[in-house]
């Protein structure tokens, strides 16, 4: 969603339509406590993330005055949608880190697994 955000930043509304909105990805547990307190027992996978859904970002508008452009209203202004490109890729950075973090947390804990074997068969 990040890239699509930054993709259409720029991008015109036809005269008398709603520019393009930022969107945010809801995510969640895909399971219950429940499933989670199983998986936690070693019964179950764990870790599990389904996608809720895709939410608009509040915001307004951004208008620019240009009655040349094809795509002014009567006003003569053309409507742009109101998008962070700093907060945007804050966030994307923040989203790659957390999960470079993540990756290297598995690849730790697979290697403590296999370290925990050696120890057994020794």
């Amino acid at each position: 969603m990040i890239a699509a955000n930054l993709a259409n930043l720029n991008s015109v509304a036809p005269a008398g339509t709603a520019p393009y909105h930022a969107l945010r990805l809801i995510s969640g547990p895909a399971g219950s406590f429940s499933d989670a307190l199983a998986a936690r027992n070693g019964k179950d996978h764990a870790g599990e993330v389904k996608v809720i859904g895709l939410e608009p970002v509040a915001g307004a508008e951004r208008r620019v005055y240009d009655p040349t452009a094809p795509e002014a209203g009567p006003d003569g202004f053309v409507t742009f949608p109101l998008i962070d490109n700093t907060a945007e890729m804050a966030l994307l950075i923040r989203t790659s880190r957390s999960y470079e973090a993540n990756v290297t947390a598995l690849g730790i804990a697979a290697q403590m697994d296999r370290q925990a074997l050696e120890i057994g068969r020794g």
